[in-house]
């Protein structure tokens, strides 16, 4: 994906498509914030979470915005809408972990409660990012930007369907998690939680 995104962006130079240039340079950078996070800041970013987190950001922003599919297949949308809520109801599932500064489940702490805080942190954002395209088009047009990021025909239906599937992929998380937390079984979420907690040992130690 890295190497296709490079050479679109030298294709785009060599074309003087100067708007697709900055979109493919936001997907490269992106698509290099786990190594940015991990020389910089010793920040270990589990190989399963960036694969996935890579690919959402090379359909959505690559494919979806500098290709067009957004306009080409109108289940596009969907898709990566509910892939936003798996990607964010893990980032939820693994911030619970950092606010409590810890390298295990706290005692007491019950799994429904960890796999709520999920489901409502992927909302939540699903939600900030509907504000932000809602803003986009009322603002963009005053200052010669015309956007259509909530489709004028049917923004009422495109938000809802949004923030619908964007609860789908979330739950699918969070049921993923209880399992793991109930069982301990092996699966992608597992995995990839216990690397990060292992290879981040500092993020998690409590205060005295």
């Amino acid at each position: 994906m890295q190497a296709i995104v490079c050479v679109a962006l030298v294709v785009f130079v060599l074309r003087g498509d100067w708007e697709n240039v900055f979109l493919t340079a936001v997907v490269i950078v992106l698509m290099l914030t786990p190594v940015i996070l991990r020389r910089r800041y010793d920040v270990f970013i589990p190989p399963e979470f960036q694969l996935v987190a890579a690919g959402f950001i090379f359909f959505s922003v690559y494919l979806g915005s500098v290709r067009g599919y957004y306009g080409k297949f109108w289940w596009w949308d969907i898709a990566l809408h509910t892939s936003s809520g798996f990607i964010l109801g893990i980032a939820g599932f693994v911030t619970l972990f950092l606010l409590n500064r810890t390298n295990r489940i706290p005692q007491g702490m019950r799994p429904i409660f960890i796999c709520f805080f999920g489901v409502t942190f992927a909302v939540f954002l699903g939600v900030v990012w509907e504000i932000f395209e809602y803003a986009c088009d009322v603002i963009g047009p005053r200052f010669g930007w015309k956007s259509n990021m909530q489709s004028i025909e049917s923004g009422v239906r495109d938000t809802m369907q949004d923030l619908i599937v964007d609860t789908l992929g979330a739950v699918v998380v969070a049921v993923m998690g209880w399992f793991y937390l109930r069982s301990g079984r092996f699966s992608f979420l597992a995995d990839g939680v216990r690397k990060f907690l292992e290879r981040n040992p500092k993020l998690f130690q409590k205060r005295t």
